[in-house]
Parts: C-alpha cells; sequence; structure tokens
C-alpha cells in the first residue's frame, strides 16, 4: 500500500505518511536521493524524524528522481508530496524541474490542491481536505516555472477557484474558537479556506499576522541537489549568558508526555535498599553458562526478570485507568518497557509479552531493545502498548530517583547504582554490594499495599535468587 497521488501516466508523488499512531508531522533529516537518480520500488529515499523515533521511507514505484518539494531539515506534515518521480523517463519531454529550494521567504498562503484519502506504504495515510496554509518555516515559495510543474503534475488549473464565504455564524471546531478568542481574533472577519468554509488555525493566524510581501519570482534552474535548510539548532552568540534550543522531535514528544503523566496520575514513590550480593554472583556465573552464550549477561536482567515474577504474584498492578470510561484495564499481559538514553532524547520501547520469555529469551531481547536503540532506529510500534516499565538510572553513578510514569501504564521501576557498601550480614558488618530500588505508581489504580509488596517481592528475590525458582 502506498501514499501516492496518480497525477498522470508518467509522474508519481509519495506524499508524508503517518509513520506512527495518528502522528501529524516528521522533519526530514537525509534525503538519500537527488533529482536525476534512478529509484526502484521499496528503495529507501530518506529518513525522517517524528514525535517518536527515526524512520526510513521507501518510495513504492520505480523511476527517476523528478523533484524533491522539501530540504533536509524541514518539518513536512502528514499527507503533504514529499518527492515526485518520473516513472516512464524517455517517454518524452520532461516538464521543466521546478527549481530547488532555496531558503525560506515569509509568504502570507500557499495553496494547495484537493486530494482524497490515498493507501499508504507506511503508516496509516491520511485524509485531506482543499486548504490554503501558511508557508512553513523552510520551504520556499515556488517560482512560475515551479507553479507550472506542480499544476501539470496536479493535473489541474494554475488558479483554483476560492473558498466559498459563508453567511452567518462563523464555522470553526471548539479549539479553532480558543485560539481566535486568544489571540483576539473577531472570527466574523476571518475569511475560511477550510472545506465547506470552516475556519481553520492558519485562517485565524493569518488573520493575526501582518502582511508581508511576496517572495520575487525566479527561473527555473537546471537539475540541482536539493540544498539542505537553515537548521533550527542552538540559538547562541560569542559571550551570551544564555543559548535557546528548539523544542520538537523526540524532546517536544518527552515534555508533552511527562507533564501529561505528572498532572494527571497522582504519583506515589516508594524505597527500599537491598543486599544483591547473590545477585551479582548469580550474574558472574551466568556469564560462563553454556545456555547463555551469544547474549549480554548484566544485573538489569535478573532485575527484569525479578520484576516479571513480582507481577505474576501481584497481578492487579499491570493495569491502566480508562480515565473515558471510568474502568480499570487489567492487562493479562506484559509488555516490559525498558528507558533508553539515546542522542535524540529518552525513548521506552518495551519488550512484546515479556512474561513469556525464558532467561535467555529475555537477554536477547533486552540485546536487540538497547542496541536498536542506540543506532535510532527504534520503531514507533515497539515504543506502544507498554504496561510497566524498568528505568536503570544507577549506570550514571547515581543511587536512586522518583520517577514519572510513562504515560498509559501504573508502575515504574528505577534501579540505582550498585555499590560496595558497610552491611549487617548473619550478625556482622560486611562489604556487600548494595542497591536502592524505587517503584513509583499510579495512586488511582495501585493502593499503598499492593505498590509495597510488588516492591518487596523485587527486592527479595534480588536478595536471595533462588526465589526466581521457588515462586516461579
Amino acid at each position: 500500500m502506498t501514499t501516492m497521488t496518480d497525477t498522470s501516466a508518467r509522474f508519481r508523488e509519495f506524499k508524508m505518511p503517518d509513520v506512527g499512531e495518528g502522528l501529524t508531522e516528521a522533519e526530514i533529516l537525509k534525503w538519500y536521493v537527488q533529482p536525476g537518480d534512478t529509484v526502484t520500488d521499496g528503495q529507501v529515499v530518506c529518513e525522517v524524524e517524528t514525535a517518536k523515533a527515526a524512520v526510513e521511507l521507501p518510495v513504492p514505484f520505480d523511476g527517476v528522481v523528478h523533484e524533491l518539494r522539501f530540504p533536509e531539515g524541514t518539518t513536512v506534515d502528514v499527507g503533504e508530496v514529499i518527492i515526485a518521480v518520473d516513472v516512464a523517463p524517455g517517454s518524452g519531454d520532461a516538464p521543466a524541474q521546478a527549481e530547488p529550494v532555496p531558503e525560506a521567504v515569509p509568504e502570507p498562503e500557499v495553496e494547495e490542491a484537493p486530494k482524497g484519502r490515498q493507501p499508504v506504504l507506511v503508516g496509516y495515510g491520511v485524509a485531506e481536505s482543499s486548504t490554503k496554509r501558511r508557508a512553513r518555516k523552510g520551504v520556499a515559495v515556488p517560482g512560475p516555472a515551479a507553479a507550472a510543474v506542480q499544476a501539470e503534475l496536479n493535473g489541474r488549473a494554475a488558479e483554483p477557484a476560492p473558498a466559498p464565504v459563508l453567511e452567518g455564524r462563523p464555522l470553526a471546531k471548539p479549539p479553532v474558537r480558543k485560539l481566535a478568542k486568544d489571540l483576539g481574533i473577531d472570527l466574523a472577519t476571518v475569511t475560511p479556506t477550510g472545506e465547506g468554509g470552516i475556519i481553520t488555525r492558519e485562517d485565524v493566524h493569518a488573520a493575526a499576522a501582518p502582511a508581508q510581501p511576496a517572495a520575487p519570482a525566479q527561473p527555473a534552474p537546471a537539475v540541482e541537489p536539493v540544498p539542505a535548510a537553515p537548521e533550527e539548532t542552538a540559538v547562541s552568540v560569542q559571550g551570551a549568558r544564555e543559548t535557546r534550543v528548539p523544542v520538537k522531535g523526540v524532546r517536544k514528544a518527552i515534555a508533552q508526555a511527562m507533564v501529561g503523566s505528572a498532572f494527571t496520575a497522582p504519583h506515589v514513590t516508594e524505597f527500599v535498599t537491598v543486599d544483591v550480593t547473590r545477585t551479582m554472583k548469580l550474574v558472574a556465573e551466568l556469564k560462563e553458562d553454556k545456555e547463555m552464550a551469544g547474549v549480554r549477561v548484566n544485573p538489569l536482567l535478573i532485575i527484569a526478570k525479578a520484576l516479571l515474577v513480582a507481577i505474576r504474584r501481584n497481578p492487579d498492578v499491570n493495569a491502566s485507568w480508562d480515565e473515558a470510561a471510568q474502568e480499570i484495564v487489567q492487562k493479562h499481559y506484559v509488555n516490559l518497557g525498558i528507558a533508553a538514553a539515546t542522542p535524540r532524547g529518552l525513548i521506552v520501547p518495551n519488550i512484546k509479552d515479556a512474561h513469556e520469555k525464558t532467561l535467555p529469551q529475555l537477554a536477547e531481547a533486552l540485546g536487540e531493545l538497547v542496541s536498536t536503540a542506540r543506532e535510532g532506529r527504534t520503531s514507533p510500534a515497539a515504543m506502544a502498548g507498554g504496561t510497566v516499565t524498568i528505568t536503570n538510572v544507577g549506570v550514571f553513578g547515581v543511587d536512586t530517583g522518583t520517577p514519572i510514569l510513562n504515560p498509559g501504564e501504573s508502575a515504574i521501576l528505577a534501579v540505582g547504582a550498585i555499590k560496595l557498601q558497610p552491611w549487617v550480614h548473619k550478625g556482622k558488618v560486611k562489604p556487600r554490594q548494595v542497591t536502592t530500588l524505587a517503584l513509583s505508581f499510579d495512586h488511582r489504580l495501585v493502593d499503598g499495599e499492593l505498590g509495597s509488596k510488588v516492591l518487596a517481592d523485587v527486592a527479595a528475590i534480588l536478595e536471595q535468587p533462588k526465589r526466581l525458582i521457588t515462586w516461579a
């Protein structure tokens, strides 16, 4: 299935698909092709970053790249055409190549052609409507040659009819009405451009913004690589006391998720310090076990298995809160999330059906999850559907913390650094391997007794790993 428009027998357009769960935009990180390059069906043409992960996009047909619509570093709405491909090269003179995208010039509005819902190659596709929107930062205003090519590719006249103006009470969705109220805009004075005369957010912003001069037209040059857009990087000057960093992509998603979780679920965090000397000995023994050959064995593996056993003994902790239905949804499976720090920010991929895995299988899944996250190849699907999470702050030398719940989950276990400390063992003070665990849980569905039992069970297993057998 592909996200494309069959504009003619020769030219095909590929749109930005929804590569996640209802995502609305993605940033083009890198183009792997340039105009004039030959591509084949399924060939990866670019890498994009959504609010969840970096994803490679394959083109769904054979041909020669005719035009790249956006430069690297541009954030593109789902449903916008990002590349045009000549699927019948050599069948005649192609239209003049649209000019490469230069640096952005502010422009009040840019027309988009109405298109119906299209199937997709990656993700779920979008339903589009005839809209006018303000030019996105980093996107050039097309000159006459580019407009002619666009008109031919879209199979429409270069000048579409204006949107109808409706009489009576202006049509707008509640969020748009609120935006207009916040900006002090009278909706009756706004010209609607949405389908059916509906006022859009772009219409309100356009009404609030002062008019700006249009960009001068440029002649269409020969086929050249698309230049990179000006990056929205940290803004600073030499000797400045502050630096401003644009909030976007994964960082923006993290901020929204953490604020939503912290101010929605009433958090409770409990702590326990435990002697894990026997667990460390077990880790050393498993590294020499032939059954564990080829997989990474570390304390996190035993901690993950301990949490899974604790959930089996206290299944009510593995649940979620459905606010709309006013129900507690009990999960009969465990998708174990592992918080991972990556160059793009914090992500929480999860191991599907972790409760069914043997120790070697769990070790293999953990290793694959971590390596995929570090390489930036974690897919949105791998981060969806988690039930409980482990965050290992001990790798940074931190004793413990008060972790915030991953949205939609009921509990998160923080593991502190394992250190050699004086500990009373068999009536004598001895140096022992000790760590501190912290369990945060949603107090709407997890009472203090239940949360305490889960944390106590995890600690008991790490103190006496043989309980992995007796309790399992």
